[in-house]
């Protein structure tokens, strides 16, 4: 049977999930119960890499298909372009979104959600506006740089149990829209966008102590984004083993909760007709090579080489080998629900679906992947090739104010669109010879 046979498709990604801290990628640190469960029945993609980054530029690799990162730092669906559930929609295909992720609702993160069927956003995660009144009692966390009225502290008090975090009422959500919504005739595309593992690593205290129970300092769920971070002071050995404890923490507590989803999958028996993929947009230094977050440094292992795994009926288990990267998603969802003609911008992803069914080696030779203004990397099955803008390369002249008008959360909106007076010269639109102002 072949892959392209299945009538649904749903994406669980895990956000920041460090593909070497797995057990179905060799991880021993933590346990992840059932992510290894869901592998036993899945392609294990073992080189698999993430192309844009970080968050938002990343979701925009899986939902629209090409690689934004070398002419923006973050940004939405601009107007030139369409997110897979557009074509879904006029093809007759269910969408729904679900998730916690708070980027996907704030400045920067516009038109990404619009065009699924329904919606749903779990509230309260990281920087998410949810709440006004701040609650004394709480104590907070050391914050690292971070603003010390992080939206998040406003929230927290409302977590009273683990099944009112975020990501336990994401995946709960998920696993009642697939048993109770999920159309029986029509096809449907479910995304679910989790926030967890990422930071802040803050969990029950349950969590917390499993893998660092002799700490007896304050909760160190904001990690710094450093390099050097030891060598430099910003943090003590002893605190980054906590620090990465409380990633652990939380990496098992969603895991938890990705149970529930799979065992609806396995009650309902959707896999007969369903395609299921689990995949994340980058990882998260927590101490490898002294370096912790995402700091400004070239994409090492931890933070590019990412986990994919991907379950379709008929579909043996096993590994897959090939080059493959986030944009592939989108190409291999086009190509499941038969929209790859219907897509009007130019795209850089090919479909995977070849390769689960064996008909195919290789789908691709190389990718290329990075963060806006830094490093642009060369990945193939041998070499990872690394160069940064130095000087007059810096890439600044390649940005979207001169083809867009949409936000980027990064920068202000001064410097996102100039007044038009003050840029009245010629660039041209990435990967096309059409000269725009």
């Amino acid at each position: 049977m072949s892959a392209r046979k299945a009538k649904n498709a749903i994406v669980i990604l895990l956000d920041s999930l460090n593909r070497h801290m797995v057990g179905a990628y060799g991880g021993h640190e933590f346990d992840t119960p059932n992510i290894d469960r869901f592998a036993t029945r899945s392609v294990r993609f073992t080189r698999h890499y993430a192309a844009s980054l970080p968050c938002i530029p990343a979701r925009h690799d899986i939902l629209c298909g090409a690689w934004d990162f070398l002419w923006r730092p973050w940004g939405s669906v601009e107007l030139w372009e369409d997110a897979i559930t557009y074509a879904l929609r006029k093809a007759g295909v269910v969408s729904q979104l679900i998730s916690d992720h708070p980027h996907l609702f704030e400045t920067g993160g516009e038109n990404y959600h619009v065009d699924f069927t329904a919606w749903d956003y779990e509230r309260g995660h990281e920087g998410d506006a949810w709440k006004t009144r701040f609650d004394p009692s709480f104590a907070g966390a050391p914050m690292f740089g971070r603003p010390e009225d992080m939206p998040y502290n406003r929230s927290r008090p409302y977590f009273r149990g683990e099944e009112d975090f975020p990501g336990p009422r994401t995946m709960r959500a998920a696993a009642r829209w697939l048993r109770d919504d999920a159309p029986d005739k029509e096809r449907f595309f479910l995304f679910i966008d989790e926030f967890d593992p990422h930071e802040p690593f803050d969990t029950p205290e349950a969590y917390a102590k499993r893998y660092d129970p002799d700490w007896d300092g304050p909760p160190l769920i904001w990690p710094p984004y450093a390099l050097g971070g030891i060598e430099r002071g910003v943090i003590s050995e002893r605190q980054g083993r906590q620090i990465r404890a409380r990633y652990g923490a939380k990496l098992t507590m969603i895991d938890h909760w990705f149970g529930r989803i799979l065992d609806v999958i396995d009650e309902k028996r959707m896999l007969d007709d369903t395609l299921v993929i689990l995949c994340t947009d980058h990882g998260h230094y927590l101490g490898e090579k002294d370096i912790w977050g995402k700091p400004a440094v070239p994409l090492y292992e931890e933070m590019s080489h990412i986990p994919l795994l991907i379950a379709a009926p008929g579909i043996a288990p096993g590994t897959n080998g090939a080059l493959t990267t986030s944009s592939d998603i989108f190409a291999t969802l086009a190509d499941l629900f038969g929209v790859s003609e219907e897509v009007r911008q130019r795209t850089h992803g090919a479909s995977l679906i070849d390769l689960l069914d064996g008909k195919a080696t290789a789908i691709r030779d190389w990718i290329l992947a990075g963060v806006w203004g830094r490093e642009v990397h060369y990945i193939d099955t041998k070499i990872k090739y690394a160069r940064a803008p130095a000087g007059k390369n810096s890439p600044l002249s390649m940005w979207s104010n001169r083809w867009s008008t949409m936000p980027t959360h990064v920068l202000p909106r001064e410097q996102d669109c100039p007044h038009p007076d003050e840029r009245p010269r010629f660039d041209h639109i990435p990967g096309d010879r059409f000269p725009v102002i």
